[in-house]
């Protein structure tokens, strides 16, 4: 069963969408509160796919921003999509960096949450699922390891939420070449709705977990105008 943990202090945006959700065959947990969500993680074992949290919720508690933070360094595959009345840039950056997969400003269409929450789904799916035998992606002094889902740099494990680690794999698949911004949006983020600059966001994370100098990045450069290329022998 695909198991969703929402967090939203509206009742009527939660009853909506934990009615959609359940329609779509999800196993629906609701809160209203951020300690709430983080009480229930903890007594579910965070033994959910998907969180989806709001970002403004109860005053005086505890906001989305905090939620996603505490739960993604409990758990580092499960899949996390923010909720939020405001579109900016610097807010958006906030929550990705805090560890979401996607960010979705209100409002939205319920066919547009669902297909994104769908496809953060398929990512955590993946990273759960095994293959029959390992396969390994070897580059400079990264390894991909296809079984797991698990990358390393000079031995030492890389925690990757699942974007990154789909978005690293296909960098690492498709070396020294210049890989265009589009291309990269429709591989990782397939029917993808919203603003293209969480390509940059995702880039701008991955570097400060693999590079030496995040600011003088090596094994992922900017193709200027167009996108990325991945380079590291």
């Amino acid at each position: 069963m695909k198991r969703i943990l929402i967090c939203e202090d509206e009742e009527v945006i939660r009853d909506f969408l934990v009615l959609n959700l359940k329609k779509n065959g999800y196993e629906v947990t609701d809160v209203d509160s951020g300690e709430a969500a983080l009480k229930i993680f903890e007594i579910e074992r965070g033994n959910f796919d998907i969180a989806l949290l709001d970002v403004m919720l109860r005053p005086g508690g505890i906001n989305g921003f905090a939620v996603c933070k505490k739960i993604r360094e409990k758990n580092p595959t499960i899949g996390i999509i923010m909720l939020s009345a405001k579109g900016e840039e610097q807010d958006k950056l906030t929550g990705l960096m805090y560890g979401a997969d996607d960010y979705i400003v209100k409002p939205y269409s319920i066919a547009e949450l669902v297909a994104r929450v769908d496809a953060i789904y398929r990512r955590v799916s993946l990273s759960a699922g095994a293959q029959d035998r390992p396969t390994e992606i070897r580059s400079g002094p990264f390894c991909l390891d296809l079984k797991s889902r698990t990358v390393t740099k000079n031995g030492e494990r890389i925690e990757l939420t699942p974007t990154e680690y789909s978005m690293l794999e296909f960098f690492m698949k498709n070396p020294d070449i210049a890989l265009e911004r589009n291309a990269i949006l429709n591989n990782i983020w397939d029917n993808y709705y919203g603003d293209d600059k969480i390509i940059d966001i995702n880039i701008r994370r991955i570097r400060i977990k693999i590079e030496d100098d995040p600011s003088e990045p090596r094994f992922i450069t900017t193709v200027r105008g167009y996108g990325y290329k991945w380079s590291a022998d």
